[in-house]
């Protein structure tokens, strides 16, 4: 039996890579889109969504952190945001990682997309967490998505609007 090249096994493995079902994550390079910054304080002004209990079960819950304040602050390299000023995540441009809290891991990509920032959490279950922050009203106010799936099925869809709060 003649053993295969590394070109002809690349493209199996993509071949079956595409024809499952489980999510991959891709490593998202687009440098900050011009003039755009999310450095602020914001204060949550409404949200809207549903949340299944079931959201709850995935491993990758783990890693979803909201506040009522956010404090977010923009570097040449990532993003920091404070969680009502006890958590602080760091998400850097381009990345794609593992992540862990405790004996949980999972694979983390972030960049820039659209406009926004995505950041994507997959845990070895094929849950999927996409977080994305976006300005809206010519930088006054900002809207983060917030949406976990699992095997298909959407068990959390959050909208969570800010205004911005000068000090």
């Amino acid at each position: 039996m003649k053993a295969l090249s590394a070109p002809a096994l690349l493209v199996i493995a993509l071949f079956l890579g595409a024809c499952g079902s489980e999510p991959t994550l891709i490593t998202r390079a687009d440098p900050v889109p011009v003039g755009l910054d999310l450095t602020g304080n914001w204060v949550q002004t409404g949200s809207s969504g549903v949340s299944q209990p079931s959201s709850r079960d995935t491993a990758v819950h783990v890693f979803f952190k909201t506040g009522k304040a956010l404090k977010i602050s923009q570097t040449d390299s990532g993003l920091f945001v404070s969680f009502d000023r006890s958590v602080v995540e760091e998400y850097r441009f381009g990345e794609n990682r593992v992540i862990s809290i405790g004996e949980i891991n999972a694979e983390r990509a972030s960049g820039w997309a659209d406009n926004g920032y995505v950041i994507e959490t997959l845990d070895d279950d094929g849950a999927l967490l996409i977080d994305t922050y976006r300005l809206r009203n010519a930088g006054e106010s900002l809207r983060r998505t917030i949406v976990l799936q699992d095997r298909g099925r959407e068990l959390l869809s959050l909208q969570i609007e800010f205004d911005r709060a000068w000090q």
